[in-house]
């Protein structure tokens, strides 16, 4: 069979949900919806946290990180795909794919990794909370912050870089709505055990080794939580803890379904709509959990798009 290399590639085809027509326009605006939300959503949430002094705290400085991680994530995966739909062309060129495919696995390795963090945040700040402001200082923030970008980076285009060096069996055709790392290796013809092996190494480090340690964090709180004498306190530390671990359950339970799925599982619509769980709504909800279930967030917002909405953004931008 011919085969070519894929960087000889120029542009693949993006099926989509253009088997099913009438599904894909029902599709589009829910997916249109859902990525303004985010954005509308994400970008509140940052700027509260830079414009309230009161939010500038560890906790608030990890969820802008996320915030602002989940805004990427969304726009290279949703951007594209909204695009081809109004342009009615389901193309993307190789460069597109290439810069696609890296931003989804750098954005969700990155979550991975800052969410295990964020929770090692909420273990010391209960556990250990007279130590606190030492353990996690600003400069401690910043460096989690970085070492969980460069990590999710740095793993991102190993995994890039290694798939795009594989070849094809003359077909450019994805039967993703996205240049998703998996549907690509569907393409190729040859063999991949070395690359799904990467994979398996990558996904452990990045996808289960920070869950275990959330789970350890977890196990640690909920010890703390319980040898607590008083009702209100019980409630009031679960409180702190409520917001992080459903975006916790949200996001590693979409993300295990796409990536570490039963082979014998292999249908690529169910994998489509999945992907849009995880790249659409997870992103679009974290926002909204964080706000409904923390005060000073919600505080924050108040003071931001009823006291004075416009004055505060316009003396944020003159500064």
């Amino acid at each position: 069979m011919f085969q070519t290399n894929l960087t000889s590639v120029t542009f693949f085809f993006i099926l989509g949900f253009s088997h099913y027509p009438k599904v894909e326009v029902i599709i589009f605006v829910l997916c249109l919806l859902m990525y303004l939300i985010t954005l509308l959503g994400n970008i509140i949430l940052i700027s509260i946290t830079v414009l309230d002094s009161h939010l500038h705290k560890p906790m608030y400085f990890f969820l802008s990180n996320l915030s602002f991680l989940d805004i990427w994530y969304t726009s290279s995966a949703f951007t594209p795909m909204l695009t081809n739909f109004v342009s009615g062309k389901h193309t993307i060129s190789f460069l597109g794919c290439a810069v696609q495919m890296y931003f989804s696995l750098a954005m969700g390795a990155t979550e991975c990794v800052l969410l295990s963090m964020m929770a090692y945040d909420r273990y010391v700040a209960i556990c250990n909370p007279l130590r606190y402001p030492i353990i996690i200082n600003k400069r401690v923030c910043v460096q989690i912050a970085a070492g969980s970008w460069m990590t999710g980076c740095l793993t991102a285009l190993v995994e890039t870089v290694f798939v795009l060096q594989l070849s094809l069996c003359g077909n450019n055709t994805i039967n993703h709505f996205a240049c998703e790392i998996l549907a690509v290796l569907k393409l190729v013809c040859m063999d991949t055990s070395m690359v799904e092996l990467l994979m398996l190494v990558i996904t452990t480090l990045i996808l289960l080794m920070p869950m275990l340690l959330i789970c350890i964090s977890y196990a640690c709180i909920l010890s703390s939580i319980l040898r607590i004498s008083s009702v209100d306190g019980r409630i009031k530390a679960f409180s702190t803890c409520a917001a992080h671990l459903t975006v916790v359950v949200l996001f590693y339970g979409t993300a295990l379904s796409m990536y570490l799925k039963p082979s014998a599982v292999d249908s690529q619509e169910i994998d489509k709509f999945i992907g849009l769980v995880y790249g659409g709504l997870t992103p679009m909800l974290n926002p909204i959990i964080y706000s409904l279930r923390n005060k000073e967030v919600k505080e924050a917002v108040k003071k931001l798009l009823i006291r004075n909405p416009f004055g505060t953004v316009f003396n944020f931008c003159t500064q």
